[in-house]
């Protein structure tokens, strides 16, 4: 079958690189067209955008890229046209993939969600274009499934498909070699984000950690979309000896940290998996943050706090994120007695995440309800 595939950020790659394989299991025949980036084109995509093109975060900075934003979207509905999968699989990415969702549904091509967009936070609304233009939801949050059904409509829940990276992640430390991480030194991770944008907002702060907390070694997961230049206009601005820029080793950084400064969004969970206490850092265009506050209903902006419904991990959030606030927040969760209670959390945590397998159900279905479809026609 001919699967069209759009995730439009790093963690979507992620989870559909991991969605890929495992429909090539079940279909032998199973061809991809995508919009993503590495991972996808690793796991036999062809990719026809990559993400770090059509990240913008931000109510502002997607009016400023409003012309750009639209001749993708323009782009996109032809190359489907031209396609003609079998399938089209939308992941996350909402602002983008809604309005395909609804065109393509128009057009009578089959639509699968892979990954809800968080309508639950904020304009729940967008629940009722969901149910008329996506034929089958597949969630992996557990509060999902529960919310869907307030509106009579059926999802799958599959899960959380990180429980499967993290699950078969293998512990290595060639990496602190070949990066000339000292051994002597505990290590805290700073994971800035994946966009320009949202590095530029957080990385300076975090580095002036640095000099505060100096019996530690700073160690950047470098962004896959990023090139190094960029961030070493960033970190020249810190001459210290005690950071390191590592790209491609994100999970060997969490496995190796003794904490962990994080920006707000798939990150945080990673981290809680690995069983790291971390802050949370959040800092977006004033205006942006300000139209946001007003429309967003939860209470938290991680989702480790999100799904435990409690605060469990300290989020700075714009105004907030200032280098005293950070500093003390850091300062706790090196805390021996304030890591052990967060770590009890995050077996808690683990628990309602559900088992591993959550690429492998949702491939799973979705073949399942393609097979229904063929019979019966």
């Amino acid at each position: 079958m001919k699967y069209y595939i759009i995730a439009g950020e790093a963690s979507g790659d992620l989870h559909a690189s991991n969605l890929m394989k495992a429909l090539t299991e079940k279909d032998q025949d199973a061809e991809f067209r995508v919009w993503g980036g590495d991972a996808m084109e690793a796991a036999g995509g062809n990719v026809v955008k990559h993400y770090r093109d059509l990240a913008f975060m931000g109510f502002v900075e997607v009016v400023l890229n409003l012309r750009t934003i639209l001749g993708n979207i323009r782009f996109c509905k032809k190359d489907i046209e031209n396609y003609q999968p079998d399938v089209l699989v939308l992941v996350d990415y909402p602002g983008f993939n809604l309005r395909i969702a609804k065109w393509a549904k128009q057009k009578g091509f089959r639509v699968f969600y892979y990954i809800s967009p968080q309508i639950w936070a904020w304009n729940s609304s967008r629940v009722h274009k969901i149910k008329k233009t996506v034929d089958h939801m597949f969630v992996i949050l557990p509060f999902e499934q529960a919310f869907y059904q307030k509106y009579e409509y059926k999802v799958d829940f599959i899960g959380h498909p990180l429980l499967d990276v993290v699950e078969h992640y293998e512990a290595n430390n060639e990496w602190k070699n070949h990066h000339n991480i000292p051994q002597d030194k505990s290590i805290i991770a700073l994971l800035p984000g994946s966009r320009k944008q949202e590095i530029k907002a957080l990385l300076p702060t975090m580095l002036n950690m640095v000099e505060r907390f100096p019996s530690y070694h700073f160690v950047i997961a470098g962004a896959p979309a990023q090139k190094e230049a960029f961030y070493q206009n960033i970190i020249n601005l810190q001459k210290n000896s005690n950071v390191s820029l590592v790209f491609g080793h994100t999970y060997d950084i969490l496995y190796s940290a003794k904490a962990a400064l994080v920006a707000s969004g798939t990150a945080t969970l990673e981290t809680a998996l690995f069983n790291i206490p971390q802050v949370v850092c959040y800092k977006g265009n004033p205006l942006s943050y300000q139209i946001a506050k007003r429309l967003v209903n939860v209470d938290y902006i991680s989702l480790v706090n999100l799904i435990m419904d409690e605060q469990i991990v300290s989020e700075l959030i714009q105004d907030e994120f200032t280098n005293s606030n950070l500093e003390e927040a850091l300062q706790t969760i090196l805390d021996s007695a304030q890591q052990e209670g967060i770590q009890k959390k995050y077996a808690q945590l683990n628990q309602r995440l559900g088992t591993a397998g959550a690429s492998k159900r949702a491939a799973n279905l979705m073949y399942h309800y393609l097979q229904q479809k063929a019979l019966s026609q």
